[in-house]
């Protein structure tokens, strides 16, 4: 029997709404399945604690967190506060600090979730973005100097590593391998990018010749966002630098409706520390308290933290309630629908009670 410690990490906005309701349906699994059982700690770090203490999280928030088996989290950032403080004072720590380098971002279009696409609906867009989570664009090195002054100077410098990008690489081949389709597309930008870029590219080369039963090709990233939006069964696994997957993750999740049924994992594959599993809604002031957010992407998410778990039947049952219960149109405004998120929420759990998958 697994009895699992879970982190959970609300933070702002509708996070707390939409992790509450996810851990009500992580309660409701572990009755109907009975194996196994969750122990779930709170943390309410974020931008309220900010504001009383100065800081996103305690300073020994890593260590608090290190002996969970995973780290369920909310959304992070606030209107009166820079968001380059939350960002960087909560969500990107955890990422690094316990080097969860794979990001992956599953997307498809729900049973009864209207694409923006014309004509397109489940089965058209079922892809895996794989976003290198550790270095790139978001590595943290640079500054600033000569401030307010006509002379100011800003750099921001990607840093790519060798180790960073085979192991990413490695990452996204094997994830396509598992995957029926066997195909992966590496995005790149090494026309305009000549240094890290073409390194990247370089090193993709290698890797594949290590999985011959995986199909590749490669896209620039302004390509990338034409051939998802023209050709989006053209796409299965795809992988990208931390800044373009970021971007991309964010397309593919309004292609498959809205942002509020997009999930993600941020993974330590060498499980040497827990992994972290979040929305990628973020924390949507405007429809905060109003009982209205989306909590599919949270589920799903779910979904994910559990098959990471080693829990797959419980990911299994869970994903097809969310998808019985989308079809069946008990869905939230941003997607069409009426319901509130009790709705929703409660709709999945009766699911998840009657269902005999």
């Amino acid at each position: 029997m697994g009895n699992y410690r879970i982190a959970a990490i609300p933070a702002d906005g509708i996070g707390p709404e939409t992790i509450d309701a996810g851990l009500e349906v992580l309660e409701a699994l572990s009755r109907r399945e009975t194996d196994f059982s969750f122990v779930v700690s709170r943390f309410d770090w974020g931008s309220d604690y900010y504001r009383k203490h100065g800081s996103m999280m305690p300073a020994d928030g890593l260590e608090r967190l290190k002996s969970h088996d995973a780290i369920f989290f909310g959304a992070v950032g606030a209107p009166d506060i820079p968001d380059h403080i939350t960002l960087w004072g909560l969500r990107l720590p955890i990422c690094q600090g316990f080097d969860q380098y794979a990001n992956v971002r599953p997307t498809r279009i729900l049973p009864g979730v209207s694409s923006p696409l014309r004509d397109r609906g489940p089965g058209d867009l079922d892809w895996v973005i794989i976003r290198e989570n550790s270095e790139g664009e978001y590595s943290g090195h640079g500054g600033r100097s000569h401030k307010s002054m006509p002379e100011e100077v800003a750099t921001e410098v990607a840093v790519f590593t060798r180790a960073g990008v085979a192991r990413i690489m490695r990452y996204a081949f094997s994830l396509a391998q598992s995957r029926p389709r066997r195909h992966l597309t590496v995005v790149t930008k090494s026309n305009a990018q000549r240094f890290g870029m073409v390194m990247w590219d370089e090193i993709a080369a290698e890797v594949a010749e290590e999985y011959p039963d995986v199909s590749w090709d490669r896209m620039l990233v302004d390509a990338m966002t034409v051939r998802m939006a023209l050709r989006p069964e053209s796409l299965d696994t795809i992988v990208a630098t931390n800044l373009h997957a970021d971007i991309l993750s964010d397309l593919a999740g309004a292609l498959s409706g809205s942002l509020g049924v997009a999930p993600t994992a941020n993974i330590d594959p060498e499980r040497r520390f827990p992994s972290m599993f979040e929305p990628i809604h973020g924390s949507a002031f405007d429809i905060t308290g109003k009982g209205i957010a989306n909590p599919v992407a949270t589920f799903w998410t779910a979904c994910q933290m559990l098959e990471h778990l080693g829990e797959v039947a419980a990911s299994t049952r869970l994903m097809a309630a969310l998808e019985t219960v989308c079809a069946a149109g008990v869905l939230t405004p941003d997607v069409g629908g009426t319901a509130t998120t009790r709705d929703v929420t409660r709709a999945v759990i009766e699911e998840i009670r009657v269902s005999n998958a």
